[in-house]
């Protein structure tokens, strides 16, 4: 049955506004974190605080963990030094570090001095690892048993520790030194003999991934094996954290996102759209509207080069929109495809020959039927000549458009570059220029235009 989320959210706005807090807090009850978190995140700021504040001790930490990063950050300047000892206390290392890192300095050495020393322990190493690496999302508890105690003793030790671990669902095998062994259900050691060894248990096949990778490359092994949790090794294979699934779908949410927003250029928001501010807005798109103000010019400067050109035979201008749209919408089309093949990891960029060969068959097919639907349109308005021109131009066009499009963000790989910055504005932008060019040098070659 659907939650009830509409109905439940009037009646808490209402307690809000009756400030009956007692009946606030029973409505709080037996709701799950991420219902009320979403509600949180509806509420205006005085009504958020109110909430807030009545969420139980136990599921504080956890709603705060789901908050968007702009309310967490409210909430960190308004709340009391004992709420904010209490609620960063209780989250669990990754969600603290992921806040974290997101803070200014001053803020972070501030929120550090409030946590007991085990977390700030944690905190302070999982921040030391490199920005966007699998150390960063990974958290530090597990549950690990050893191979030569028995499974009776394993599950006792896994009973004993199942609070520390974030998930007892798969559990991890160390030697004496802490370097992992294997990752094995939980369900084996349920099904075995009580008085077998946890080795009989092992395979020994264990997928890991090292502390310093990128949290790319630990999402594509996640998704690649389907696994539930993929443990995180230093570079002599000694256990470190864990890397669970839930951590996966946060980056690829973020990753998606920044995507998109790197191929409408637009630069990367770290706070949703509905809590952004207008300056911000401003900000993060005006850079790269000025790049491409600047990038069209060349457009004009094309232009202005074939202008006798186009005194002469002034039907050219018509065709001007329609083929200079054409190959920038077909670079668009490549360049999506493109970055979006590289972000999933199913290309790569030393794939860029087989690719081009293909592309250059789609883009020569995709030419010649544009070709021949314009060229009717040229026949009618200017003739057999201009018909011939507007047909070769739009084959030329939309082929070099969809190189554009597919070498450009391969080009960026190659250059350790985002290929998301090969985005459809910039692209569309170098298709253009070429599109012009090209359509102009045809028509003057073909009708023996005058330039100047």
């Amino acid at each position: 049955m659907e939650f009830p989320y509409e109905e439940t959210l009037d009646r808490i706005r209402d307690l809000i506004s009756a400030n009956d807090t007692q009946a606030l807090r029973v409505e709080l009850e037996g709701l799950r974190v991420q219902d009320i978190a979403r509600m949180l995140m509806t509420l205006e700021p005085p009504q958020q605080l109110v909430l807030f504040r009545q969420i139980s001790d136990e599921l504080r930490s956890e709603v705060f963990s789901h908050l968007d990063l702009s309310l967490q950050h409210e909430l960190l300047q308004t709340l009391e030094r004992s709420e904010l000892q209490w609620v960063l206390s209780g989250m669990v290392p990754d969600d603290l570090t992921a806040l974290l890192e997101h803070l200014p300095n001053e803020e972070v050495r501030a929120l550090l001095r409030l946590l007991p020393m085990r977390a700030l322990r944690n905190a302070m190493i999982l921040l030391g690892y490199p920005e966007d690496s699998a150390g960063r999302l990974m958290t530090p508890q597990f549950v690990a048993v050893q191979p030569q105690w028995t499974i009776s003793e394993a599950l006792d030790h896994i009973r004993d520790q199942s609070e520390r671990g974030e998930t007892v669902n798969t559990v991890f095998v160390i030697d004496s030194s802490g370097v992992l062994l294997d990752a094995l259900p939980l369900k084996r050691f349920i099904l075995g003999r009580p008085a077998e060894q946890v080795d009989k248990l092992m395979q020994g096949d264990v997928l890991f991934i090292e502390v310093n990778e990128s949290r790319e490359a630990a999402v594509r092994q996640m998704q690649h094996y389907d696994l539930e949790v993929l443990p995180v090794v230093d570079d002599e294979k000694h256990l470190l954290g864990i890397v669970t699934v839930d951590d996966i779908l946060d980056v690829m949410q973020e990753e998606t996102t920044e995507d998109f927003h790197k191929m409408a250029s637009v630069g990367n928001l770290n706070l949703s759209l509905r809590e952004a501010k207008p300056t911000l807005l401003y900000q993060k798109r005006i850079g790269w509207l000025l790049t491409l103000v600047f990038v069209n010019i060349f457009s004009g400067l094309a232009i202005a080069h074939y202008e006798m050109a186009i005194e002469s035979l002034v039907v050219l201008v018509f065709f001007l929109p329609l083929i200079i749209a054409s190959g920038g919408n077909a670079g668009a089309q490549s360049s999506t495809l493109m970055v979006r093949a590289l972000a999933t990891g199913d290309v790569q960029a030393h794939d860029w020959l087989r690719l081009w060969g293909r592309e250059l068959l789609v883009s020569i097919a995709l030419g010649v039927t544009m070709g021949l639907a314009v060229s009717l349109i040229g026949l009618w308005r200017g003739g057999h000549e201009v018909a011939l021109v507007v047909a070769l131009a739009m084959i030329c066009v939309v082929i070099v458009g969809s190189m554009i499009g597919m070498l450009l963000p391969l080009l960026l790989e190659r250059l350790k570059f985002d290929p998301a910055t090969a985005s459809t504005p910039l692209i569309t932008s170098i298709a253009d220029i070429s599109g012009i060019l090209i359509y102009f040098a045809i028509a003057v070659a073909v009708l023996q235009l005058p330039m100047g």
